[in-house]
């Protein structure tokens, strides 16, 4: 089991009392079926922000999704040798901000966080994440991709170490984009850059791991696979019940430089 910190009860408290305000858990979870089949069966949807198209699939993912990310990024930095201390942490897609502030609870006082993400809604509710958590940061809209795409990794020089997250996100790319992205990431690290990849277990919505993964495991890092039992906040076990999810039970692979 994973354990969380005050923050997160605040942050679950918080989204609950926002997200339920017009709509009921009922409606939500039948939001959530909708949501778990667009990421099971139309990953394509996502690359336009679709799991935030309605109401519900947005009250569903902040309520079901992002606590469950946010604690399974808890564990897997908890078990990798994780950066700590003063970094300045970059989460590139971040949709509500759980993996960036996962890292950013994990590294300590000191550490800052700077979100992007495409979608106002989500740049509005990562707000509220880093807000929620206490911590030093900022989000900003953005997206990786075209000339005018944010580099976060283009410069790992300053006072701070720098880590980047891409929780969940880099599968969503064009096969261009991630075709640059990668060496990008490789030269930030040369540069004393932390980098971390977390995507789903299931090599059918990603084939391109393979490449990445020997990359990475080439380059001095490590590719892992992880499953964890979750310590669930109440609405997101009923939530979950009420899609017929397995909710308490998460797995990720991660590469990490």
């Amino acid at each position: 089991m994973t354990q969380t910190p005050p923050g997160f009860d605040r942050w679950i408290a918080d989204a609950e009392a926002r997200h339920l305000r017009d709509m009921t858990p009922t409606e939500v979870g039948r939001a959530l079926r909708a949501l778990s089949s667009t990421y099971v069966e139309r990953r394509a949807r996502l690359s336009g922000r679709g799991a935030f198209d309605t109401a519900g699939k947005r009250a569903a993912y902040a309520l079901y999704y992002a606590p469950r990310r946010y604690q399974t990024l808890t564990h897997i930095l908890a078990a990798l040798p994780a950066a700590t201390g003063p970094l300045a942490i970059v989460d590139v897609g971040c949709g509500t901000g759980a993996a960036g502030a996962a890292w950013a609870v994990h590294a300590g006082p000191g550490a800052s966080l700077l979100a992007y993400d495409s979608h106002p809604w989500a740049v509005e509710e990562t707000r509220a994440t880093i807000q929620a958590f206490g911590l030093k940061g900022d989000v900003k809209r953005g997206a990786i991709g075209g000339d005018r795409g944010i580099r976060p990794w283009a410069d790992g020089r300053g006072a701070q170490a720098r880590a980047i997250v891409l929780s969940y996100m880099v599968n969503e790319l064009s096969d261009d984009d991630r075709a640059d992205l990668l060496p990008a990431l490789l030269a930030a690290v040369s540069r004393g850059a932390h980098v971390l990849i977390v995507e789903p277990l299931s090599r059918k919505t990603s084939p391109w791991w393979s490449r990445w993964a020997d990359a990475v495991v080439a380059a001095g890092g490590r590719a892992d696979e992880w499953r964890v039992t979750l310590d669930l906040a109440p609405i997101t076990a009923r939530l979950g019940h009420a899609a017929g999810l397995d909710a308490a039970g998460a797995t990720a692979r991660t590469l990490y430089l």
